[in-house]
């Protein structure tokens, strides 16, 4: 079974890599040792001949011994020649001398130069040289059975250290990728020792270059748990405290209708009770659009819309309060674009309800868009008191509610705006209305 581990899977390949290498080495070793070698043999071998040679020019060996009584044997000079066997023959083909160790029959009858030679059962490695003045020739060689040995050994001496060395390399190895995964292990054990709780980030100064990006990454990714349990932790203080008050209000108002005799009191019991009713269940549903906000990862754009179509549905279903005006400009409904349908009526609907909860008696609630090149810019105006200058980088904060705020209001309308804007990158702005009263608040979104 293939192995899961990281230090094992590493030495495994580090290993096989090294066999690899050595085994490369090895061969190149023995070949280039073989042929090396076997240079220096042959040079061994031809300035054996030259010498013999020169010798016998000297007159050390002469061809005029006829017989084969009178054959020379030639002396010994060192036990480094001892494996070199050497004859001197007349050039009319009578062996002058020999060397002790050499056979009596000829080495060979090539021509002058390098030879293998097959003399009985055993192949010899043979240089010839001739001298036609003197009348001699010189052959000398050596047996290659000896020649291989000697090979043999001297390779065998380079090589067996070499293979006493990989053991000790696969040590060296594997206690090497134990410290350089020393970081790991101690990340792993600073993580299984954490609480549940603790989303403290990682030391980054104190990891190695190439274990940055994962540090990076669980940072990264504790944030944003912590960002999330943060606001779960919002949502849940908030949604105790904010449901206790319609709650107990319900409860308070249905005993009086109860209890009551009146027609008129058990009427406005009933209608403080729907009203309550109607709060609790926006405050639910902008708490459970919160979530599904927070849950999605990325966007698809992949809905065909309609900002007319949209804001109808939205006016249809979420009737204005009072004798509010609602205005659509007749633009709204000639702009259609690809975006996901379902945060842009999310945003939308809680711009509308803001502005509904802000406006003066019989005021008015203005939807246009307009598209400059890639770009379409919602805008809704409404005749409210305004937002004072120094709460408006606030009011998209999560249950923030400044000074002007509604009765009915949560504080969460104008953040699911800005997060569903997040989601869809669009661009959200607020600003107070220059010609008069009022709040202008804009949402840009690209259709690219």
């Amino acid at each position: 079974m293939i192995t899961r581990s990281m230090k094992g899977r590493l030495f495994i390949v580090l290993a096989v890599a090294t066999g690899i290498i050595w085994l490369f080495a090895s061969a190149w070793i023995f070949f280039q040792t073989r042929s090396e070698v076997e240079h220096v043999l042959d040079t061994r071998l031809q300035e054996a001949a030259r010498m013999v040679s020169s010798l016998a020019i000297n007159g050390d060996a002469v061809p005029s011994r006829t017989s084969r009584s009178d054959v020379q044997t030639l002396p010994e000079t060192a036990s480094y020649e001892r494996q070199l066997s050497c004859q001197i023959w007349s050039l009319d083909g009578r062996l002058v001398a020999r060397s002790s160790g050499a056979p009596n029959e000829s080495l060979g009858n090539e021509a002058d130069g390098f030879s293998d030679q097959q003399v009985g059962r055993e192949t010899w490695r043979v240089y010839a040289i001739s001298d036609s003045a003197k009348g001699i020739r010189v052959l000398v060689g050596d047996r290659l059975g000896l020649r291989e040995r000697l090979v043999t050994d001297l390779i065998k001496g380079l090589l067996w250290p070499a293979m006493l060395i990989v053991p000790l390399l696969g040590l060296l190895i594997w206690m090497v990728l134990g410290r350089g995964l020393r970081p790991l292990q101690l990340m792993a054990a600073d993580l299984k020792n954490r609480s549940v709780d603790d989303m403290t980030p990682l030391d980054v100064t104190r990891t190695p270059p190439e274990l940055a990006p994962l540090v990076n990454s669980l940072n990264f990714l504790f944030s944003k748990l912590e960002t999330a349990r943060r606001h779960e932790r919002e949502i849940t203080a908030f949604a105790a405290h904010e449901l206790r008050t319609p709650l107990a209000g319900l409860k308070t108002q249905a005993q009086v209708a109860i209890a009551s005799q009146d027609a008129e009191v058990r009427t406005r019991a009933l209608r403080l009770i729907v009203i309550s009713v109607d709060r609790t269940s926006r405050l639910v549903r902008q708490l459970l659009a919160i979530a599904r906000i927070d849950a999605q990862d990325g966007v698809r754009r992949t809905d065909d819309v309609n900002l007319g179509q949209i804001l109808d549905e939205i006016i249809s279903t979420d009737p204005p309060s009072g004798s509010a005006n609602v205005v659509l400009s007749l633009a709204l409904y000639d702009l259609g674009f690809a975006t996901n349908r379902d945060l842009l009526s999310l945003a939308l609907r809680n711009l509308h309800e803001n502005a509904i909860q802000h406006i003066k008696h019989n005021g008015t609630v203005k939807w246009d868009a307009v598209r400059v090149g890639s770009s379409i810019t919602i805008s809704v105006d409404d005749d409210g008191p305004g937002i004072p200058d120094s709460e408006l980088p606030l009011v998209t904060s999560r249950f923030f509610r400044g000074r002007h705020k509604s009765p009915y209001g949560s504080g969460l309308g104008l953040s699911i705006v800005q997060l569903a804007a997040d989601k869809l990158g669009a661009k959200l702005a607020l600003k107070n209305r220059s010609d008069e009263n009022g709040l202008r608040v804009t949402l840009s979104l690209s259709t690219l």
